[in-house]
């Protein structure tokens, strides 16, 4: 394959002059060209959708073998959700947070006491809580881990 511009066959192009060259690619300047777009946006998109639907997939068996995960997509739920959160005046109640926030994708309603599929525990409004998403994810779940781990059960 030939470099750029210098090709033995190929025609010259009447507009260069020797003072300035213009690099091409058979007949075509370089200039006429159109750039390519890069090509791992793509790539990446695609390891991405492939790791969601990993995702989607281990969380769909985990509904379906844990009876109770169907309770959250309850309105019955959303409805208990709310009327906690407004309880809690949208307050984070992890001791040292209280962190205040009026955008409830970033509010979790924790239970308190672990239900594990227990259907008083679940309902019960008394094990509720509000806590920011940082402080369930981060400190309430390493609680729960915890005492997991050390017992072998929750209590």
């Amino acid at each position: 394959m030939a470099e750029l511009g210098t090709d033995p066959e190929e025609a010259p192009d009447k507009s260069v002059t020797a003072s300035s060259p213009v690099r091409s690619y058979g007949n075509i300047p370089v200039s006429k060209l159109k750039s390519l777009k890069p090509r791992l946006p793509a790539l990446a998109s695609r390891f991405a959708s492939q790791a969601s639907t990993e995702t989607i997939s281990k969380s769909r068996s985990r509904d379906e073998s844990l009876h109770y995960r169907k309770w959250y997509k309850t309105a019955r739920w959303q409805q208990l959700r709310m009327e906690v959160l407004t309880r809690d005046k949208f307050t984070c109640q992890m001791v040292g947070c209280g962190k205040v926030t009026g955008k409830t994708s970033q509010l979790v309603c924790d239970h308190i006491q672990p239900h594990r599929g227990n259907e008083r525990l679940f309902w019960d409004v008394s094990n509720l809580q509000c806590l920011c998403k940082p402080c369930h994810d981060r400190l309430k779940q390493r609680q729960e881990q915890s005492s997991l781990h050390t017992r072998g059960v929750w209590d």
